[in-house]
């Protein structure tokens, strides 16, 4: 079948070709958000996109052939979580959620919060209104009976004071948006030589998100990403996920063109090409069950079609 098959508009997303690249079965979107203007955005918020349900990821979902999905609470709704919770109900079992808490919850809270399937928090030093640098260690102190994870975002700057820090955190780390490190940057910011050291310590997992939103021209194939991505590829390749981060809210900010979903498909395909015949699979399936808890997908099942 041909990238031309689907032809059908995708809210939020350009263009409206499938990709190039078959996914594997059980292929999953490891970061993606849903907006709901009922429910109020945070004080302070910088970031606030139209609604963008379900039922429209579920769409992107058709086009590239994803079928498990890690929806995240965005940095609009600071720790108000039931935007991402009611997508996470809607989604089912073929979804995990990553929550925003301030850490003053309690058992119970949080017990609930993983009985609907959360199993992270998010720390969001870049855009969110919620929580600094002293919270990292409290908050992953407070989540790590649960077995759950802590995903940052934060300026590289910031990232590559906090080594002692990140050393001393009880659960995994996970960074998205490649790190936030500007391609030009690979191999010379140090919080890139950070983030290399954490993934080789077994501490860190990176996920291949947002390429558009670090690329200097905004765009999804832009080879000045490659190096970058390969980089998180060798030095740990079983801590390496990738994310559409649809509905691309920086872009309804006007802040860089809406990215097609498809392209960034076959850019991460073009990245898994040099790191090994079994990379594809390992970042979109394998990868994803060890962190999130989904089922194991076995190794004899059909790519998913387009």
């Amino acid at each position: 079948m041909t990238r031309d098959c689907f032809a059908t508009p995708v809210p939020f997303s350009a263009g409206t070709a499938a990709p190039h690249t078959a996914l594997p079965a059980g292929a999953c979107d490891s970061h993606m958000h849903v907006y709901d203007q009922r429910f109020l955005a945070a004080p302070g918020a910088k970031l606030r996109p139209p609604d963008a349900s379900v039922q429209d990821y579920r769409a992107l979902q058709q086009r590239i052939g994803t079928q498990r999905t890690v929806l995240v609470t965005p940095s609009t709704y600071g720790s108000d979580n039931r935007c991402m919770l009611l997508g996470l109900a809607a989604l089912g079992e073929q979804a995990r959620g990553v929550a925003v808490i301030d850490g003053s919850e309690s058992d119970a809270q949080l017990q609930a919060l993983h009985d609907a399937g959360v199993r992270g928090v998010r720390l969001n030093l870049s855009l969110g209104v919620t929580g600094t640098v002293d919270a990292i260690v409290p908050l992953a102190q407070r989540v790590a009976p649960l077995g759950w994870h802590l995903q940052l975002l934060m300026p590289p700057d910031v990232l590559a004071t906090l080594g002692d820090v990140l050393r001393r955190v009880p659960v995994p780390l996970v960074f998205d948006h490649l790190g936030r490190i500007a391609p030009e940057r690979a191999g010379k910011h140090p919080a890139h030589a950070l983030l290399l050291q954490l993934m080789g310590e077994g501490r860190a997992w990176v996920k291949l998100s947002g390429g558009y939103i670090v690329s200097a021209t905004h765009a999804v194939d832009d080879p000045a990403l490659d190096a970058l991505a390969a980089s998180y590829l060798r030095a740990a390749p079983q801590q390496v996920l990738w994310g559409s981060d649809w509905p691309h809210a920086t872009a309804s900010a006007g802040l860089h063109p809406v990215p097609d979903d498809a392209m960034q498909i076959d850019a991460l395909a073009r990245w898994c090409d040099q790191a090994g015949a079994d990379a594809l699979r390992r970042v979109l399936v394998t990868n994803p069950a060890a962190l999130y808890g989904f089922s194991p997908v076995s190794t004899s099942s059909s790519p998913t079609p387009v």
